[in-house]
């Protein structure tokens, strides 16, 4: 598909759905229940989502919506752990016992993700009500078709807080909360073509924070006396920006800086800085994180300052599972709208794909409908993702993604190929 902007969504574009696929599904009853299911549950997911929507909390601080998604899931008939791992962390589970085995004696486990944080100032400006809720549909349609059909199976939906930054579901997992899982899928949404789901991947990061330190002087009495930790924040912020002449055009560096106590009479001691480094793979993101970090030092050596990373961290590119999106594509073409390989997220990061390089997953990103400059983290996006437009399309892709994950429960030798191409996926990076 052509990059240009007149492909995109837009509020007063016309809505008609694009011409579907023609053909069966795989087990077109199972996809009659999750539809039926969602379809039921519209007015709760709405009123669910505009909750959260209205009620925006920072990364690690979503008490309100930790406790809202985790009554409404024990509304629904889940077992539910509160602040699971870590504080707003949440656990739904689904059991089904008895009725048809799909997988030859192993009951299989289908992970799910609903991520619940905002963006300082923006509010719900990456759609996680949105992200939130799909969730729910996804975990509450796949129950009901193991009650209705007597199927065999488990499903587990994680409420992950802090992804803006805050890299939760990597603290997660490392805690554990991603073990026995099959397969884990979510979705996000982002402009796109009209009725769209995108399965593009997303680029690497490199999260730093750097503190410089200096020494204080009187700026008008004695400022030779100090050494300024400003200046070095300035010049690694210059340097960084005459590096990216030469870096690639599909690399990103961006960062932040700022300090406490600083007024004009006084030559500031302390800065910090908040670099992220972006590339379409784990190792070019370290690569150029390298170079980034020359841009660091040199400022320091520059201003008789020391510098110090503080903090850093690591986001690994989104690996579709080829599998699975093989699969998502089929039953989204014949029955909700387009594909495409270039939109969704891949210009940004997720702590997703530090999932997708550790088990089979699927994050397929979906069209809602945007104005021109009102992407992902703008407040044009923070009202976009509160229409009723937004939530058809994620009521779509939840119908869409809750079929895929019916087949992990019910077909072995679909299992057999997730695993198979997530093992290929490593194969291919030298993991």
């Amino acid at each position: 598909m052509t990059r240009f902007i007149d492909v995109l969504w837009r509020p007063d574009a016309d809505q008609t759905r694009p011409s579907l696929v023609t053909g069966e599904v795989y087990r077109p009853e199972i996809l009659a229940v999750i539809e039926r299911t969602i379809d039921g549950l519209r007015p709760a997911l709405r009123a669910l989502s505009d909750k959260i929507h209205a009620r925006p909390e920072l990364k690690f601080e979503e008490h309100y919506a930790h406790d809202e998604y985790t009554q409404f899931m024990e509304s629904q008939g889940f077992v539910v752990e509160r602040h699971y791992l870590l504080e707003t962390a949440w656990v739904a589970t689904y059991t089904h016992q008895g009725g048809s085995q799909g997988q030859g004696g192993h009951t299989a486990v289908l992970g799910v993700n609903s991520e619940m944080d905002a963006l300082p100032g923006i509010g719900h400006a990456c759609g996680h009500n949105l992200i939130g809720i799909a969730g729910v549909a996804i975990a509450c349609a796949v129950k009901a078709a193991m009650e209705t059909l007597g199927i065999v199976g488990k499903v587990v939906l994680l409420g992950t807080p802090g992804e803006e930054g805050g890299s939760g579901k990597v603290r997660l997992w490392e805690k554990g909360a991603y073990e026995g899982l099959d397969a884990c899928l979510m979705c996000h949404p982002a402009p796109g073509p009209p009725h769209a789901a995108s399965l593009s991947g997303s680029l690497a990061i490199v999260q730093r924070q750097v503190e410089y330190t200096g020494h204080t002087a009187h700026a008008g009495l004695s400022p030779w006396e100090g050494q300024n930790a400003l200046d070095a924040a300035v010049l690694a912020y210059n340097s960084v920006g005459l590096l990216r002449q030469q870096i690639k055009p599909t690399h990103r560096v961006h960062g932040v800086f700022g300090g406490q106590d600083w007024v004009p009479n006084i030559i500031p001691d302390g800065a910090t800085m908040h670099w992220y480094v972006r590339a379409p793979t784990t190792k070019e993101a370290f690569d150029t994180a390298a170079r980034v970090k020359r841009c660091f030092e040199a400022a320091a050596t520059a201003t008789g300052c020391t510098m110090n990373i503080s903090h850093e961290s690591l986001r690994n590119e989104l690996v579709q599972n080829q599998a699975l999106g093989e699969e998502f594509a089929d039953v989204f073409r014949k029955r909700y709208g387009e594909i495409d390989y270039e939109w969704g997220i891949a210009g940004a990061s997720t702590d997703f794909g530090n999932v997708s390089y550790l088990m089979p997953g699927l994050h397929p990103g979906f069209a809602i409908p945007t104005v021109p400059a009102g992407g992902n983290h703008t407040r044009e996006f923070t009202r976009a993702a509160s229409t009723d437009a937004a939530h058809e399309a994620c009521y779509d892709v939840s119908k869409a993604l809750a079929h895929v994950g019916m087949r992990v429960l019910t077909d072995a030798a679909f299992l057999a190929r997730i695993k198979g191409a997530f093992e290929a996926d490593k194969k291919r990076r030298g993991s």
